[in-house]
């Protein structure tokens, strides 16, 4: 694993980093001559026997930002990171057993840096489990595993339950997990689970890239299930779902006690030479605390949503335009004694709706009401690009804004946060083995990300990230 350090390194001014990193991504971004190498090296080089898995990737990242806007943060900051992955699995039978390593480091961030458990998980099992297959006793050409132990979980659009791949870790879960495939793309995913708490969360161990094992307990319990018809009306598939959330304060893990109840349903038909279609949403309800203080005892009665609705068309001619127009809305706090309205988005992941996270990352599920417009291309099976523009209001003017921890109380700020504008381009330089991956986002801040009273005093920001990515 990558054991050494920057030490005394001082970043370049990030406004000229940020713009830099773009210049080089869209140079990498012209394609050029590449031979496929012969898939799986790794297992390859083993003899490639039927019942072993073996494989890996190594991705580099450089992301600069500037006009920070997060509160007590650094105002300007960079940040190197590299993510090393290692899964492996043997089968015998009925039984696969399974385990992964993710080692996530960072480099050359400020003291002040957002820089958070989130990209930073040294030396980690994310996984390491037992299944035992089960296909064919739930039906003709049904597939179904029963799996125990450490394990990842990605259901449905993952925007609740999500593996993530932007940032440099993972969600992982120990527990048991059923999942069933059946005839025409039907699933169903039933699960039992103690979400990790990833480790460490001090300032000065996440600087170090210090190693701590995650760890997981009773007092955070995670459970549900997720069935999805594939072919609900003709092309178009849906899903219900059905998760709980039970948490409590305990010596090791400080927590708002939310116990927490999400029913939802998606509607989904995947793009294509026609018109496509996402529409998603789900309530939540239960009991949770304001802040996870040890002297907050009042529960408060959570009642939740968001909706998530895509509607777009792919033209079938060259390089396979897609355009596509976006409404999310997810609900804010109101401050109403006794009771809690910010919807809270679990384990999911934000960035194929909501463009980069890591040192970037504005926005997410909660507080939001946001319009978009968005722009694909796929000039080959190599080459693919978007870019996307998005309004950006409050749900409620009293909570803070989505992810930024930006508050008015006393709503006086109006509920316009600003515009954000993406774009992302991805190139396979070697295909199916290495991948370049470039983005830039604006985030033109509305009146409220300038006059809310800890919002900080910066102007728009700008961020940009080039990485690349190698598979084995």
């Amino acid at each position: 694993m990558f054991q050494f350090r920057i030490a005394h390194y001082e970043p370049m001014r990030c406004r000229r980093s940020v713009w830099l990193l773009a210049t080089a991504g869209m140079v990498w971004a012209v394609p050029c001559a590449a031979k496929p190498t012969a898939p799986g090296p790794l297992l390859t080089a083993l003899g490639a026997p039927a019942s072993l898995e073996i494989s890996g990737s190594v991705r580099s990242r450089v992301e600069a930002i500037d006009g920070q806007f997060r509160p007590a943060r650094a105002t300007s900051d960079f940040l190197w990171s590299m993510r090393t992955t290692l899964f492996a699995a043997y089968k015998r039978g009925p039984i696969r057993i399974g385990g992964e390593i993710i080692d996530a480091r960072g480099y050359g961030e400020k003291n002040t840096s957002s820089t958070s458990s989130t990209e930073v998980d040294a030396v980690e099992l994310a996984q390491a489990f037992v299944a035992v297959g089960m296909d064919g006793r739930f039906g003709l050409e049904s597939k179904a595993a029963l799996t125990g132990g450490r394990f990842t979980l990605d259901i449905g659009s993952s925007r609740l339950v999500g593996r993530t791949d932007f940032p440099n870790t993972v969600n992982s879960y120990t527990g048991l997990n059923f999942d069933w495939h059946g005839a025409g793309k039907d699933r169903l995913v039933a699960f039992w689970s103690m979400p990790q708490t990833r480790l460490p969360t001090e300032t000065v161990a996440i600087h170090d890239n210090a190693i701590r094992w995650d760890r997981e307990s009773t007092d955070q319990q995670f459970f549900g299930a997720s069935y999805v018809k594939g072919r609900l009306l003709h092309d178009v598939s849906g899903e219900l779902y059905g998760y709980r959330l039970a948490e409590r304060d305990s010596p090791n893990l400080s927590t708002r006690n939310r116990r927490l109840i999400t029913v939802g349903g998606r509607l989904l038909r995947i793009p294509g030479g026609q018109f496509d279609v996402d529409v998603e949403g789900a309530y939540q309800f239960g009991k949770a605390r304001a802040t996870i203080a040890t002297t907050d005892r009042s529960d408060l009665s959570v009642s939740a949503y968001f909706v998530h609705a895509e509607f777009g068309r792919t033209f079938v001619i060259g390089w396979s335009p897609r355009v596509s127009l976006h409404f999310d809305r997810a609900s804010g706090d109101r401050g109403a004694p006794g009771e809690y309205g910010r919807f809270d988005a679990l384990f999911g992941a934000r960035r194929a709706d909501f463009g980069p996270v890591d040192l970037y990352g504005p926005i997410g599920r909660s507080n939001l009401v946001s319009p978009g417009i968005r722009l694909e291309a796929k000039p080959s099976r190599r080459l693919d690009s978007f870019v996307m523009l998005r309004e950006l209001w409050l749900d409620s003017a009293n909570d803070s804004f989505s992810s930024t921890g930006v508050r008015d109380r006393s709503g006086q700020s109006g509920r316009h946060a600003g515009v954000q504008i993406e774009g992302r381009v991805r190139y396979w330089v070697v295909p199916k083995r290495l991948r370049m991956d470039t983005g830039v986002a604006l985030l033109a801040k509305g009146r409220f990300l300038h006059q809310a009273s800890n919002a900080p005093s910066t102007g728009s920001t700008h961020y940009a990230y080039f990485d690349l990515a190698t598979e084995f």
